[in-house]
């Protein structure tokens, strides 16, 4: 378990490349950075200097060695490293409001993009004009799209929005990949389509991922509610309410164990074995110890007053200070996650250790 500051600026979103050598992480502004790790150190090496308003998404491909960004500019541009440098590629996305989340399909033949607009872009690189194009999925979204990931199989793209609804939508693009295959979520995949709606999530959606085998689809909401859906078990849906504030980010880390973090500022654990076994299992972050002073009742008082807890000092008892905004996977295969990162608030980026 190792923590990294990068300053004091909240950091928005990250991701890292490949052999996990780089990480390219947003201080939520403009401006994406990318560090290397040379040593013990993260030091700076690139700047992607293009948006004009902040970023809101990253995501890198690990094959094809490309970063996608978007902001709250209304654009989307795909990096490729040239002679050292990275160069900025402008996506036709055709959005009217902000994008708020960007995501390489599996293939890494097309990725995901959503925005404030009600539409989620789903664009793939056109070889005769030499550019990104995008089509767009409209109905029936009705708020922002917050959260995206794909299924394995590169044709599903579930969805989690403000307008409380998670959903599973067909991504299919018929000028560059062949027909899919049926699935445990539906066997008609025409581009759209939708092949899940679940409407009681209870609050806006902020993160939702698939199993590593595609068949379950986890989700976590402003109502601090766990949902998984089995589409292995006819869609049936397994609701767990928390106790805590709500989770932000939500990984599965093997076909039963997922984490999620969130203005907890530290990682939860959770198990799902099956329709209605969804369960909380533990913190994952072991608190520091802190030695006690005397206090004045008073001053006991006064702290309950302002703070509602007597301690006195300002720290959380937490690796974070600050609310975790987004957890990536670092090393393993996602059924069997060893190491993940989160990021926070507080500027800091902590890999975390999962022990089976």
């Amino acid at each position: 378990m190792s923590l990294y500051s990068f300053g004091l600026e909240p950091l928005s979103c990250h991701a890292w490349n490949k052999d996990r050598s780089q990480i390219a992480v947003s201080p939520n502004n403009n401006v994406a950075y990318i560090y290397e790790k040379k040593g013990k150190e993260w030091v700076k090496i690139h700047e992607l200097t293009e948006h004009s308003g902040r970023i809101t998404g990253i995501d890198w491909a690990p094959e094809s060695n490309r970063i996608v960004t978007c902001a709250s500019d209304r654009n989307a541009y795909v990096w490729t490293l040239k002679d050292g440098a990275w160069k900025p590629t402008l996506v036709l996305v055709r959005i009217n409001r902000a994008a708020t989340c960007v995501k390489w399909s599996p293939l890494e033949n097309k990725f995901a993009l959503g925005s404030g607009a009600r539409l989620i872009s789903v664009c793939y690189f056109e070889k005769e004009n030499d550019w990104w194009l995008s089509k767009h999925i409209k109905k029936p979204i009705r708020s922002t799209i917050l959260s995206l990931d794909w299924h394995p199989n590169n044709i599903l793209l579930a969805a989690g929005s403000a307008d409380l609804h998670c959903r599973v939508f067909s991504a299919y693009i018929k000028d560059i990949e062949d027909k899919p295959g049926p699935t445990a979520w539906g066997a008609k995949m025409p581009f759209g389509e939708v092949l899940l709606e679940h409407k009681d999530c209870g609050g806006w959606v902020h993160s939702v991922s698939f199993s590593p085998s595609g068949d379950q689809l986890a989700c976590v909401t402003h109502s601090s509610n766990m949902i998984v859906v089995d589409a292995a078990q006819g869609k049936e849906v397994t609701q767990l309410t928390t106790e805590y504030l709500p989770m932000l980010s939500v990984l599965f880390v093997s076909p039963t164990e997922l984490v999620a973090a969130g203005h907890d500022s530290c990682p939860y654990q959770f198990t799902y074995k099956g329709p209605g076994a969804l369960e909380f299992v533990k913190k994952l972050d072991i608190p520091k110890q802190t030695s006690k002073g005397s206090m004045s009742a008073m001053q006991h008082f006064r702290n309950l007053d302002k703070r509602a807890t007597d301690d006195d000092s300002n720290e959380l008892d937490t690796r974070h200070q600050n609310s975790i905004t987004q957890l990536c996977v670092v090393s393993g295969e996602k059924d069997k996650v060893e190491k993940y990162s989160s990021v926070g608030l507080d500027g800091a980026m902590v890999i975390w250790d999962f022990k089976h």
